[in-house]
């Protein structure tokens, strides 16, 4: 095996890394929350929650909070595996 091998190329980009770090530590955000944590603009955000979401890492909830749109973010069950091998990966490569 490879210490390449389970570094996902999904993860590449910082502000995808940036999502499954939050989301892994917190139980869920919400895309404020997202947005003022990684410093990124909506639309940037919302094409990377897109493909998290498309690649079943993240599960997403809409509901309306008295009369506001709120959308919160959760990392899933195989985004929290993917993410801790991900991580792993690197910590093999950097020693």
């Amino acid at each position: 095996m490879g210490i390449i091998d389970n570094i996902n190329k999904l993860f590449d980009h910082r502000v995808r890394l940036g999502i499954m770090s939050v989301l892994v530590v917190n139980d869920e955000a919400d895309f404020n929350r997202l947005k003022e944590l990684l410093d990124v603009t909506d639309g940037n955000l919302a094409s990377h929650l897109k493909a998290l979401e498309k690649a079943e890492y993240i599960s997403v909830r809409k509901a309306f909070v008295g009369r506001k749109p709120q959308t919160t973010y959760r990392a899933t069950k195989s985004g929290k595996e993917a993410f801790k091998k991900h991580i792993e990966a690197i910590e093999r490569l950097i020693k």
